[in-house]
């Protein structure tokens, strides 16, 4: 079976569906529950299933972000999203159906944080890993809330069972994110257990990432390079554009850039990406058919226009089909499964080695106040593979120091190197907005002004409602 893990997922899931924000949990608490590995992994399993599905990052994390990215659009009842000027009650309830998965997600993480200690029938060094791992998983969801929605309540195993809990400041939902990298740096394996599962690795790059978004970038560069000097990762060679489809592609298992992924497969409930395409003419990417919730355009955005032809990411990554806008309309192919039947069995990216090598080439000129030769090189690592060139090898392609004559220049390039990698991976919005330039950026390529509403999500109506702790005052301004 392709994805090694994803069975499992169907249990857990049935045992982690309660109530999202239940008081006193009862679905993974059972008094005996812990007590042996093949319980604990159970309860592991349970944190991922919630945060896998069509309302969290199947279908509405993703397609929120990316009608939010410079490079697209949205269209249909996303259509909202790209006009920036805050939410329609549709995309609000879709913003709460992230909200109440990833806290879901959260409640079986302190579950597992809170009982696998007790477990009488598990080694010391198994409770350690299972504990790490859900604490991966919990920075991993907090990081995520933190930079849709700002402050944001910190449920951990300490308060479960209480039901008011007030927003906490960004600074203290930050301080619980590294303080559980740290513990998952610390506590992960240095190779997977299973494929698709957390390693040391997986937490330094997490910690590299929010120490950029932290601005300490020494400690991004010295997490970064950490994993450089491992040498436990490489990009996958391509020669062709389709070679891509050795990173992304339906029957892909495992590659050698894979740090932390979150896995797919066809069966139904368990597939991604069905909102990217459109089935029409010699056109079956999907095959199902789709919604094609997003689109670009190859004149009209600057961003597309401007992208190198030679680039074979970008041949890669889009089919042209004329969806009523023009014959310039370009749709995205970058997920692509044509023989799905209830959802794609591509992989979710979450951290590429690729992502690792641009925070390390970032954060390195950051914290030297200039641009090295080291960083230089992660960055131009990446820049060689899109053009089809060994990535550890000098070659024709390759930026020069010569070539920025100050930091920012640099860190232009960067970002967009990143752009382009990262394409429909749900990473653009956050990027632009850490940078501080996003309102910049849809300014010029599309000629809107950004409402400030629609930097952050709306706190749901649910968690209002449910939670006495916050009112309608506490709502993200706009709302």
């Amino acid at each position: 079976m392709k994805k090694i893990f994803t069975s499992l997922f169907f249990a857990a899931v049935c045992m982690g569906c309660s109530d999202i924000l239940e008081e006193k949990p009862k679905s993974l608490a059972s008094e005996n529950f812990y007590n042996t590995a093949a319980e604990a992994k159970a309860a592991v399993n349970a944190i991922y299933g919630p945060m896998r599905t069509d309302p969290a990052l199947s279908t509405n994390y993703p397609a929120q972000l990316e009608g939010l990215a410079d490079y697209g659009n949205s269209r249909g009842t996303q259509t909202p999203v790209s006009l920036y000027q805050g939410l329609d009650n549709t995309n609000i309830n879709r913003v709460a159906t992230i909200w109440d998965n990833f806290y879901q997600s959260i409640r079986n993480a302190n579950l597992v944080i809170a009982n696998v200690p007790k477990g009488t029938s598990m080694t010391d060094a198994e409770k350690a890993s299972f504990v790490a791992e859900a604490k991966y998983m919990r920075a991993l969801i907090y990081f995520a809330l933190v930079r849709n929605w700002a402050g944001v309540p910190l449920r951990t195993e300490e308060n479960m069972t209480v039901a008011d809990i007030p927003r906490s400041s960004i600074e203290d939902v930050y301080k619980l994110i590294v303080a559980d990298a740290l513990a998952a740096e610390a506590g992960l394996p240095d190779n997977p257990s299973e494929i698709g599962r957390p390693t040391k690795w997986a937490a330094k790059t997490m910690l590299s990432e929010v120490y950029l978004y932290l601005e300490k970038w020494e400690d991004s560069r010295a997490k970064a390079k950490e994993v450089i000097d491992s040498k436990k990762y490489s990009l996958v060679a391509v020669s062709v554009s389709e070679d891509f489809q050795k990173i992304y592609g339906p029957e892909v298992v495992n590659t050698s850039e894979e740090i932390f992924y979150f896995k797919y497969s066809r069966q139904q409930g368990f597939g991604l990406v069905s909102y990217a395409h459109r089935k029409i003419g010699q056109y079956n990417y999907y095959g199902p058919g789709g919604v094609y919730a997003q689109y670009t355009d190859s004149v009209s955005n600057s961003v597309i226009k401007n992208w190198d032809f030679k680039d074979l990411r970008k041949n890669h990554m889009f089919y042209n089909v004329d969806i009523g806008l023009g014959t310039t309309s370009l749709l995205y192919r970058k997920y692509r499964d044509p023989l799905a039947t209830g959802g794609a069995g591509n992989d979710y990216p979450w951290y590429r080695y690729a992502d690792l090598l641009l925070f390390h080439a970032e954060a390195d000129a950051r914290a030297n106040g200039k641009p090295t030769a080291d960083g230089l090189e992660s960055l131009n690592k990446v820049h060689r593979r899109a053009y089809g060139k060994p990535a550890e090898a000098a070659s024709a392609v390759d930026f020069k120091l010569a070539d920025f004559a100050t930091l920012q220049t640099y860190i232009d390039k960067v970002v967009q190197e990143r752009g382009y990698e990262t394409m429909y991976e749900g990473k653009r919005w956050n990027d632009l907005k850490r940078l501080g330039i996003a309102k910049q950026r849809i300014l010029e390529v599309k000629n809107i002004v950004v409402a400030e509403k629609h930097m952050l999500w709306p706190i749901p109506n649910s968690e209002i409602l449910y939670n006495k702790a916050i009112t309608a005052k506490d709502q993200n301004p706009g709302y």
